[in-house]
């Protein structure tokens, strides 16, 4: 294997981890204003990712980072062409950031209120939007010789990719449901059971339909691995439902969260060895090999990553360990 492969693979593993740590933090957010009827139950919902949802943001800034420094000409069509979209990703994160922030520094219920919205929108938009740009890349997007995105922000909308977005929308809301069933307790813990079991039901339909306009849309079935990885997302997604309706919420949540793996990999495998696919000509694609940066950047970067990624992990982990116990109204702080 090259470096310029491995880097894609490294680049395909952060964006797994994003997605099943972020996802249930987006999850979460969503069902704030809906599951939390108070601001006990809100502030319980917010305590079980009070302590993580920065840290899981590290992995899309890290994923980001990678892109930089391994394949700079993806780097930059990606976040030219993608840049509105992108920026309304970044406001959205924005706005989550801040409202976790400011939501306790005034006891005005209206105060709250207002930020507890502030995170739903924000989660909503970022869950969303994150399915629009990946099914973008599947798709394509218009790409010219010279590596320059010359369509319009209009461009990236289309049925397939709201389609997409739809798809990331859902899963999170499932993957934050189950969070929610596994770190509360009481009357929340069975109300997050309840909305799992409905969203649940909602998802395996928007997934198999996304398979199903990937296979006549995309060339992302032309790799045989790639289509049973997809399709194997499904079968982990009707599993996950199937045992949170035996009362297995663990794993269930287990199970969805291979669920977004298997999906993540699949579009990244459907995508090999291109990183952004030309709808205007095939030639015209971006790969591993006409974006990448020098060997001997890639080289270097390989030795930084493998010496500090491991610190990396083993710090969340710890920090998910402390941090393991079911969240209870007694435990609430401000």
């Amino acid at each position: 294997m090259d470096l310029n492969s491995l880097w894609f693979i490294l680049i395909a593993v952060l964006f797994v981890g994003f997605f099943f740590l972020e996802g249930f933090d987006f999850g979460v957010g969503i069902l704030l204003p809906i599951l939390g009827k108070n601001d006990v139950d809100r502030r319980q919902i917010i305590n079980t990712i009070g302590p993580h949802w920065d840290g899981n943001e590290v992995w899309m800034i890290t994923a980001g980072g990678a892109i930089f420094a391994a394949f700079p000409n993806w780097y930059a069509t990606l976040f030219s062409g993608f840049f509105l979209a992108l920026f309304l990703v970044l406001v959205a994160l924005i706005i989550r950031g801040v409202a976790f922030e400011f939501r306790s520094s005034h006891s005005s219920a209206g105060w709250r209120t207002s930020w507890d919205w502030a995170i739903f929108t924000g989660s909503i938009l970022s869950a969303i939007l994150w399915g629009v740009a990946v099914a973008n890349l599947i798709k394509g997007v218009p790409i010219d010789a010279k590596m320059q995105y010359v369509g319009t922000f209009f461009d990236l909308l289309s049925p397939y990719t709201i389609i997409g977005g739809l798809t990331t929308l859902f899963v999170f809301v499932f993957h934050g449901a189950l969070f929610l069933s596994l770190k509360t307790t009481g009357k929340m813990a069975e109300k997050a059971a309840k909305t799992a079991r409905s969203v649940g039901l909602l998802a395996i339909v928007i997934v198999l339909i996304m398979a199903g306009c990937t296979y006549f849309q995309t060339g992302l079935f032309s790799s045989l691995g790639a289509g049973i990885t997809l399709l194997s997302s499904g079968i982990t997604l009707v599993l996950a439902n199937v045992l949170l309706r035996s009362q297995k919420v663990k794993a269930a949540f287990v199970l969805n969260g291979l669920t977004i793996l298997l999906f993540t990999v699949a579009m990244f495998w459907g995508l090999f060895p291109h990183v952004m696919i030309s709808s205007l000509n095939p030639n015209w694609s971006l790969t591993i090999y006409n974006a990448s940066s020098s060997p001997y950047t890639l080289k270097i970067m390989t030795i930084v990553a493998f010496t500090m990624v491991p610190i990396v992990l083993l710090y969340q982990g710890w920090t998910y360990w402390v941090f393991r116990k079911r969240v209870t109204e007694k435990d609430l702080h401000y």
